[in-house]
């Protein structure tokens, strides 16, 4: 009895390609790697800005200017200039808190953070109009009423050109538990003085040097 030959051909295939396949779990996990790191490098570039957890606070319309005599004390200083340089690069101020400068391509957002973002980013936004309040950790935190009005500052003036950030000061043991800065200005305060904070935003704030909206 003849053996019936198979009319069925089997796919070859070509010589030197080898065929694989993915495993089903593969994409999802990748998907999720990248997602994480996108996340993480957000979180690094927003610094640590804080939850707005506070207590509402009403705040007044702005001033056009500044009371003389409440910013009698306001300290003026030299441009160091306005080169941008990388993001991450040494950067050096004559002042610290710096009032202008070298910064980075990336300027810091409004907040209220509880860790200093970096320098040149901080120093981008006052280039922006931005006024930067520091504080002294410490004594905030023994001081609600500074802090909700701080924070409340800092929700308010929100726009790119017109922002308020409140951020520690970038040096321990500070002397004085306020400092605020806008562009080649510095105002040292000895406690918490909101009708001073009022006067230094009415007079700077909006004002930068690359683009006045005020």
């Amino acid at each position: 009895m003849s053996k019936r030959r198979s009319t069925h051909k089997q796919k070859s295939t070509p010589k030197g390609r080898r065929v694989t396949s993915q495993p089903p779990w593969l994409v999802p996990l990748l998907a999720g790697i990248t997602g994480l790191v996108v996340v993480l490098v957000a979180v690094s570039l927003l610094g640590s800005r804080s939850s707005d957890s506070s207590v509402d606070v009403e705040l007044p319309p702005l001033p056009e200017r500044g009371d003389p005599e409440l910013l009698k004390d306001v300290e003026t200083y030299p441009s160091e200039g306005q080169l941008h340089v990388p993001q991450g690069s040494p950067v050096f101020y004559q002042t610290m808190p710096p009032t202008s400068g070298t910064h980075y391509a990336r300027a810091t957002p409004a907040g209220f953070y509880t860790k200093t973002p970096p320098l040149g980013s901080l120093v981008h936004s006052l280039e922006h109009g931005a006024v930067i309040i520091y504080y002294d950790p410490e004594r905030l935190s023994q001081d609600k009423e500074a802090e909700d009005y701080l924070r409340a500052l800092a929700r308010t003036y929100r726009s790119t050109w017109m922002s308020v950030i409140v951020a520690p000061h970038p040096e321990p043991d500070p002397e004085y538990p306020y400092i605020l800065t806008a562009w080649t200005v510095m105002l040292r305060l000895p406690e918490y003085d909101p009708a001073r904070v009022e006067a230094f935003l009415a007079e700077y704030l909006g004002r930068g040097p690359e683009n006045r909206v005020r």
